[in-house]
């Protein structure tokens, strides 16, 4: 059996992991697989049993509030300094890859994503890569959109990571359904990628084999009032969201029948969330939860989704059909260009921030679910993309020899010369 290094750091949220672990449930079909995570680990975030996990000393970085993120790196559950945690961590990387010896190593978003961050373990893995004996690919595995502007010249750091890809990678999977969003809507200079392109479609998250609801969730989810899920991700970001939906919710008691539901996110901090425990008291039409295992049998039973609009989220909205209203990050611009393309093609409704405030916000929410669903239901998005991951990937297995640099790139499963518009 093939085996598969599968790395993931996820430095904010639990969006790359997510991906990552959907990606994983269809590869143990074929492959032996290890993932290597250096994240914040997740209470109720269940792993594949099938898969092996190293766990890497953990490290983030800080929010200072809704609209910043620290860059800083920190160590987290450590009394090791970070410069101690990064050298532990180069080393680790290392060990792992020798002495599982992979046909091929994933990593997740990088270098496109995280690449100033993560540089200190990733470029020496990669190095040790190229000199062992070996014939290892090395592929990333990125999702629909990529943003590069934390750089003064964007074009001339965008030439660098390609470069970078073209130096270490033999190809890219971009988990996008390419007639929505291609690489080159964000990365001007794609032409330069000498490796192949491959769209595999949209990750979607499946309903888990195995889940463990607890009395609350089972409550919930059998109770036959209609029900708004509200969802904000890990939870690090969102609160002003979060909290104008509380605000708002006797307003929409007075207009609808519908429980609000919400899942404030197992990253958020204690302080934060009791502020939110605080503010819910009251309203007879909340429900306050931290998390649940399967977000997507809440979508199920909805009738609308309020969010925002990270990756596993939207794909979550997308595979239930459950209509939804997106509030997308400030973060960055990541989640609005996802929102406004879906938006476009009736997919969703777009929440803007001038709509937050409590009183109107209420109306929002009320005059949407009153309108007749305008789902576009003759859009068919590629959804499957990690069962057609994991068929590139045996393909690329089947027919790889070491020496031979890819020359062509692969567009939605087929060979094209060039890169095609």
């Amino acid at each position: 059996m093939k085996k598969i290094l599968f790395y993931c750091q996820n430095l904010l949220g639990m969006g790359h992991l997510v991906r990552t672990r959907e990606l994983m449930r269809e590869l143990v079909k074929t492959f032996e697989v290890c993932l290597i995570e250096g994240g914040q680990k997740v209470d109720g975030f269940a792993m594949l049993p099938e898969v092996e996990v190293v766990q890497l000393p953990t490290i983030q970085v800080e929010v200072f509030d809704s609209l910043q993120v620290g860059k800083q790196l920190q160590v987290v559950g450590s009394i090791m300094s970070l410069e101690a945690v990064k050298k532990f961590r180069q080393q680790q990387l290392i060990e792992v890859f020798d002495r599982f010896q992979p046909d091929v190593l994933i990593t997740e978003g990088y270098p496109f994503s995280k690449n100033k961050a993560l540089a200190f373990e990733m470029v020496p893995l990669l190095e040790h890569v190229r000199k062992s004996d070996r014939s290892t690919q090395v592929i990333c595995s990125l999702r629909d959109i990529i943003m590069v502007k934390e750089f003064a010249d964007r074009e001339a750091e965008e030439k660098r990571r390609c470069e970078f890809v073209n130096h270490y990678y033999d190809a890219v999977l971009l988990h996008s359904d390419p007639s929505v969003h291609r690489l080159e809507d964000n990365i001007s200079n794609t032409d330069s990628l000498t490796c192949p392109v491959y769209y595999t479609g949209y990750v979607v998250q499946s309903e888990p084999d195995r889940v463990e609801f607890d009395a609350a969730d089972l409550a919930l989810l059998n109770d036959a009032t209609p029900k708004i899920v509200v969802s904000v991700g890990g939870g690090k970001l969102g609160h002003d969201l979060l909290e104008s939906i509380i605000q708002a919710a006797p307003l929409i008691e007075q207009e609808t029948i519908h429980r609000i539901v919400i899942f404030a996110g197992p990253l958020m901090g204690e302080a934060k969330y009791q502020q939110l425990v605080k503010l819910a008291q009251g309203k007879t039409n909340v429900s306050l939860r931290r998390f649940t295992p399967s977000l997507i049998a809440y979508l199920d039973r909805a009738d609308l989704s309020i969010s925002l609009g990270g990756y596993n989220t939207t794909m979550n909205i997308l595979k239930t059909g459950v209509r939804s209203m997106i509030y997308p990050s400030d973060k960055d611009r990541e989640q609005a260009i996802r929102a406004e393309k879906l938006e476009q093609l009736g997919l969703l409704k777009i929440l803007d921030k001038s709509e937050l405030q409590p009183e109107l916000l209420a109306r929002s929410i009320v005059d949407y679910l009153a309108e007749e669903s305008t789902l576009n239901l003759e859009n068919h998005l590629q959804l499957d993309g990690a069962k057609q991951a994991s068929i590139v990937l045996q393909k690329l297995l089947k027919f790889h020899t070491k020496p031979v640099t890819p020359t062509i790139k692969i567009v939605a499963g087929s060979a094209k010369s060039g890169f095609a518009a």
